[in-house]
């Protein structure tokens, strides 16, 4: 067995949280994830006692899409995955990825010590992530495919 160093879902989550009120419809919830760029949504506790959910495009498509409902029409409480499986800042990725796995999630929501979201983890950065090395950057992959913009003649 390699002595590999911890990972923790710290160092791979994606450290931004976008969230929507379950009340908002699901158009409101894709034209978000369009206007920012990402692909799951965080949905809002209505009190303290509460749980947070989670919107994802796969809900969208599957329940909204597929079914041909009418995204201005659904609201987000009604399609939202609901608990969330939540993960602590700290937890070594081998576990988290563990987690996710056996109930065949491809995302947990991240959370500090006070349970209050800080971050998203997916299945994809967990894996990419390697022997304590951050995983490729997509955009400079690219740059090395098509040369880059540095002077490879050393001048």
């Amino acid at each position: 067995m390699i002595d590999q160093p911890i990972v923790r879902v710290s160092n791979v989550m994606t450290p931004s949280v976008r969230t929507i009120g379950g009340m908002a419809t699901v158009q409101e919830a894709i034209d978000m994830m369009r206007d920012v760029g990402v692909s799951s949504l965080v949905v809002e506790r209505r009190d303290r006692d509460d749980e947070f959910g989670l919107l994802g495009i796969a809900d969208i498509a599957a329940l909204v899409i597929a079914e041909g409902r009418a995204p201005d029409r659904v609201n987000v409480y009604e399609i939202m995955t609901k608990p969330v499986v939540s993960l602590p800042l700290n937890m070594d990725i081998k576990y988290a990825v563990r987690l996710l796995m056996r109930y065949r999630l491809t995302r947990g929501l991240v959370v500090n010590e006070g349970r209050t979201p800080v971050g998203i983890v997916t299945i994809r950065d967990m894996v990419l992530r390697r022997h304590g090395e951050p995983a490729p950057n997509p955009k400079r992959r690219m740059e090395d495919l098509v040369g880059g913009t540095e002077d490879k003649t050393g001048k």
